[in-house]
């Protein structure tokens, strides 16, 4: 079973003034999925603080999978794209670009995600919207494709080919 830990980005929503959906919605989808969801946490839009809490994940070999939501945006406080990039070993710019793509179609907004998407030692880190509804068409739309590149990440499969 995969393991994947969830992260949040979101000041209101680390303070409790607002109420977090897009991480449940990706624990909902994972779970679905046959995901583990080993943490599900909801962090201030703090570059540090978000780039060593994913960092710590990566590092110790908790989840092959870290999926974030929030802080993709134009704000001054969405910082996730840098924290992310701050940390990764290489990039993975295909499934951002292949989000923003399918999310054009829905709306024309989808062009201002700034997400980003990496791999730091045997874990994929994937930047999603700040919204339930586009964290659900992202991630729906990619997830077909996440297990065989984890697979390939983490040594159970080796070849790439399409059988």
């Amino acid at each position: 079973m995969k393991r994947v830990a969830i992260i949040t980005s979101s000041d209101s929503g680390y303070r409790g003034e607002r109420e977090d959906l897009s991480g449940p919605a990706i624990r909902e989808i994972l779970e679905r999925e046959g995901y583990q969801v080993v943490s599900l946490d909801i962090l201030p839009d703090d570059r540090e603080i978000l780039k060593n809490k994913m960092a710590e994940i990566a590092d110790q070999g908790l989840a092959e999978l870290i999926l974030t939501t929030g802080g993709t945006g134009f704000s001054e406080r969405d910082v996730m794209p840098e924290a992310t990039e701050d940390i990764i070993e290489r990039r993975v710019p295909g499934i951002p670009e292949a989000m923003r793509a399918y999310s054009m179609t829905i709306t024309k907004r989808a062009m201002l995600s700034r997400a980003s998407a990496g791999i730091r030692k045997k874990t994929l880190i994937i930047n999603l919207p700040g919204s339930p509804k586009a964290v659900r068409e992202s991630l729906e739309y990619i997830i077909d494709s996440l297990e065989h590149g984890i697979e390939i990440l983490t040594g159970e499969a080796s070849d790439c080919a399409r059988k």
